[in-house]
This record gives structure tokens, C-alpha cells and sequence, in this order.
């Protein structure tokens, strides 16, 4: 008998990959490759979508070949994308009509600046689910649509169409200008700005908000089902779930009960609470969001809160400071001292996000001497990461008190590249003050989105399978004496004032 496997594209902010799973949840085979960043202004970040669709096309045969396998032993693909990422292309040459914005890039901080001053804001947050900020696709589209009136007409005219990675990549895979199809699906749409939580459809209130034509914009589907079947690179493999990054790592984290969270640490840290099919309104700083969607069944929420520089602050560090030549030596240098020498940096590369939500914060290093070391920096810019994901958990307890039914978190499960840091993870449980638990596959959005792809093509039978192959890998336990832990507090919450109004001076 022909063994089958499940495909996972996972489409992140600095590369993309292919991995190939049995049943059991275990990695077959990997192809990854990474992709430019571009920083052509202060505050953009910028990635070209051509160059992301030719990599794709090659990983998913290299995936194949290095499993030894064939197309027809893909039960299914799924597909997880980093988020809010917006890119216009032309709908009959497929081409890129400019470089994609990407979730990290700030450049509509003004257009927003100026949006609430005459917008209904409450209004805004209540429908789709966020406060308004240039963290999202809706402002990006409109700075798009106004920088240029030429791609605005051909907008108008129907000749251009929108998406994120997600309807990028699909859109490619199954055809193209020839039959492509131009979806996404419910997690992804929730982070445009545009989506009403609670209709799951494009809501011509926030259209109207921002200008934006709904001709432009992709169908909206469930996450988990199929979606249609690949032309390129590798031909007749159903495609059975798109679903963005974070989403999927939940579902990879087998957090699918109301009151289970997660946090993934990649190139940002974010952290979901699935909260059931409860839309929560955060009242503490979180998104309301989509967890994921199933089609016949009602959605499945959580609330978020997003840190959007964690491996980005290293990544900073290693490539702009040079006080690093790669990213695992940050751990070592950081373990040479005992503590950061009174030194603190607020990373805010994006402004501030949940729960602070400044849009025109600007990342500060406060509390240097002539004592501060290259190691006192290093822990200072782990301990960054500590403290958000401190930050967001407190957010998170707060707003699961305010349900009622929720559970606040006893143990925090962790994911992503940036779990095998020990030190970081220490820092983590020292500072929430919960224990911090990693599984044995660390790399959850790829499962996640197997997971999913998997479940809507019947190649696993229900849920309970999933949750048979999470097994724990390692687990941190919170040490700091709580006086220690609150003074570290107090002095990291006047940090993040001062970088909220450094950027208010700044920005006037």
C-alpha cells in the first residue's frame, strides 16, 4: 500500500518552506529558502512578492525529492503565511505592481495619524476587532491607492487585484492569470482591517473608512477546506488549508479549547488565547481576532497581542550593532553576566503594539553607563523579549478574568526559532511568572498548517489524533523572587513611557 503524507508551505517574513509530515506529525523532509529584505526608507520594510513566488516554486519539488515521494502521495497541502503582509498585482500578467508591504513597516503612520482624527475609532476596534494602527493591511492599501493615481484607476478600472501572501500564493499555484484562484480565508482577512469579526465578510463601513473598492479584494473562505488543486510548480495536489502564521501555530500547538494559548518567538513574539466560539473584546490591549474557521461550524476566536520585534531585535543587533556574528552566539554572550547592568532597550522598530498601541514610538536603550557591557547589552536585548511577552500575559490573565470562562494561563507553550534560547526562556518564566513548556516540534506553524490540511481532507479522523503526538521537550520554571520581578517590572513600564514619548517628539 502507497503511503500518503501531508505538504506545508509556510510562508514566513524571511524565508519560506516546505516540509513534508507523516502521520504522526513528524517531519519527512524540509526545503527552505530565504528571501532579500528591503529597507529602502526608515520604517519600511519592504519584500519583493516575485522573488517569494519563484522560491516557492522551487522548495515544493525540493521538498518531494528529498522525501522521495512523488505528488501523488500528498494526501494534501496547507498553506500558513506571515500576516498583514499586502501586495497589488496585475491580473492578467501576474505581475507585481510594486514591492510587498510587509507586517513590520510603518510608512502609514501619518495616514493614520490623520484617519483618527475624523473616523468613529470605537466603531473601528468593534468591527474589526482592532484598534487602528498601521500594523494592518487597510491602511497599507490606501497609502497605495493615494501615493499613485494611475494604480488607483487601474483598480477602479478592475485590471488589479489584493491580497496578502496567502491569496498571492494560492492564486499562483492554481493557475495564475489562467484560472487562478483569488481567495483567503478568515484568519488572514482579519488582519486587513477590513473584515467584520462578526459577519465574516468584507464590511463596506470599514471599505468606506479607508477608500478601498471590494471588487479588489479576494473571496473569503473557511481556513480549513479545499480550496483547489496546484498547476505550478507540481501539478494535481489539493490544496486544503490556508491559514495565517500565528493561527496555525496554535492549531500546531494543539491549543484547540477555549482557554488553551500559545506564543510563537520568530522574527516577532506573538501570543493567542483561543477563546472558543466567544468573540472576547479585549478590554486590556488585545486583538479580537479569528482563530480559525471550519466551513458548516461556527468560527473559532482568540485574542492576540503581537511583539514585532523578538528575533528582529537579534537579528538587529548581529547585522546593524555587529556585536554579534550570528544569532546563537547572543546566548552565550548574554550568559556572561548576571543581569543586564541596569540597562533596558525598548525595541519599538513598529511603534508600540499590544497592549500599548503607539504608533509613533521609536526604540530607545535607557540606563547606560560606562559600566554597560557588549554582554550587559546582550541580556538587555533578550530581557526586551521577556518583558512584552511579560506584558501581553498580563493582558491576557486580565481580559480571561473578565470572561469569566476562560482560564488564565498556568503554563505558557512556546514555539518557533527563538525557543532554543534557554537563557530567553528563562527570562520568560522569571518574568509572567508561569512555567514555560516547548514540545518536541518546535516548528508549529508548519505543523499547524499540515494539521489543518490534514483534518479537512479526512487524512487525520478528528482532533484528538493531533493532540496524541504533542509531546513536551524541555520546561522552564520561574525562579525570580517576586520583589526582584516587580522592581524589573516598574523599571520597564517607565521604559516603554519614554520610548512612547520620545516618538510624540519626535514625530512633531
Amino acid at each position: 500500500m502507497t503511503e500518503h503524507y501531508i505538504a506545508a508551505l509556510d510562508q514566513g517574513t524571511t524565508s519560506t518552506r516546505c516540509i513534508v509530515f507523516d502521520r504522526h506529525g513528524r517531519m519527512v523532509s524540509v526545503a527552505q529558502h530565504e528571501h532579500h529584505q528591503h529597507f529602502p526608507q526608515p520604517g519600511w520594510v519592504e519584500h519583493d512578492a516575485a522573488e517569494i513566488w519563484a522560491v516557492t516554486r522551487r522548495i515544493i519539488p525540493e521538498a518531494l525529492r528529498k522525501a522521495k515521494i512523488s505528488a501523488r502521495q500528498i494526501a494534501a497541502l496547507g498553506i500558513a503565511n506571515q500576516r498583514e503582509t499586502t501586495v497589488l498585482w496585475d491580473r492578467t500578467t501576474g505581475t507585481p505592481l510594486h514591492r510587498a508591504i510587509v507586517w513590520q513597516d510603518t510608512r502609514t503612520s501619518g495616514l493614520i495619524s490623520d484617519l483618527s482624527s475624523h473616523v468613529d475609532l470605537p466603531d473601528i476596534m468593534h468591527r474589526a476587532g482592532a484598534p487602528l494602527s498601521n500594523y494592518f493591511s487597510g491602511p497599507r492599501l490606501k497609502w497605495l491607492l493615494e501615493s499613485d493615481p494611475r494604480l488607483h484607476e487601474r483598480v477602479l478600472a478592475g485590471d488589479v487585484l489584493f491580497g496578502t501572501m496567502d491569496s498571492w500564493l494560492v492564486w499562483n499555484l492554481t493557475g495564475g492569470p489562467n484560472g487562478g484562484i483569488h481567495m483567503t480565508d478568515a484568519t488572514n482577512a482579519s488582519r486587513t482591517m477590513l473584515m467584520n469579526l462578526e459577519t465574516l465578510e468584507w464590511d463596506p463601513v470599514l471599505l468606506g473608512v479607508f477608500g478601498i473598492p471590494q471588487s479588489v479584494l479576494p473571496e473569503i473562505r473557511p481556513s480549513l477546506g479545499t480550496v483547489g488543486v496546484t498547476v505550478d510548480p507540481v501539478p494535481g495536489i489539493r490544496v486544503c488549508s490556508v491559514i495565517g502564521d500565528q493561527q496555525a501555530a496554535l492549531i500546531g500547538q494543539t491549543a484547540l479549547r477555549a482557554g488553551e494559548a500559545k506564543c510563537t518567538f520568530g522574527t516577532g513574539s506573538f501570543l493567542l488565547l483561543n477563546t472558543g466560539a466567544d468573540l472576547v473584546r479585549s478590554r486590556r490591549g488585545l486583538i479580537s481576532t479569528v482563530a480559525y474557521t471550519v466551513e458548516g461550524e461556527p468560527p473559532v476566536y482568540a485574542l492576540e497581542g503581537a511583539n514585532p520585534a523578538a528575533g528582529a531585535l537579534v537579528d538587529w543587533f548581529r547585522d546593524h550593532i555587529g556585536a554579534i556574528r550570528s544569532s546563537a552566539e547572543i546566548e552565550t554572550l548574554a550568559s556572561q553576566v548576571k543581569d543586564c547592568g541596569g540597562c533596558y532597550v525598548v525595541p519599538s522598530f513598529s511603534g508600540l503594539l499590544a497592549p500599548h498601541w503607539v504608533t509613533t514610538a521609536q526604540g530607545i536603550v535607557v540606563g547606560l553607563t560606562s559600566y554597560v557591557t557588549r554582554e550587559h547589552l546582550a541580556r538587555a536585548v533578550l530581557q526586551a523579549t521577556a518583558f512584552q511577552t511579560r506584558d501581553l500575559v498580563e493582558a491576557m490573565n486580565s481580559d480571561a478574568r473578565d470572561a469569566g470562562t476562560l482560564a488564565q494561563a498556568r503554563y505558557l507553550a512556546v514555539d518557533g526559532g527563538m525557543t532554543a534560547n534557554n537563557l530567553l526562556m528563562q527570562m520568560v518564566a522569571d518574568l509572567t511568572n508561569v512555567p514555560v513548556v516547548r514540545p518536541m516540534m518546535a516548528e508549529t506553524v508548519a505543523l499547524g498548517a499540515a494539521y489543518s490540511a490534514g483534518l479537512a481532507a479526512g487524512y487525520w479522523a478528528d482532533k484528538a489524533v493531533l493532540r496524541r503526538n504533542w509531546k513536551k521537550a524541555a520546561e522552564w520554571r520561574p525562579h525570580m523572587k517576586p520583589d526582584t520581578r516587580d522592581g524589573e517590572v516598574i523599571r520597564w513600564t517607565h521604559a516603554v513611557r519614554l520610548a512612547a514619548e520620545w516618538g510624540r517628539l519626535t514625530a512633531t
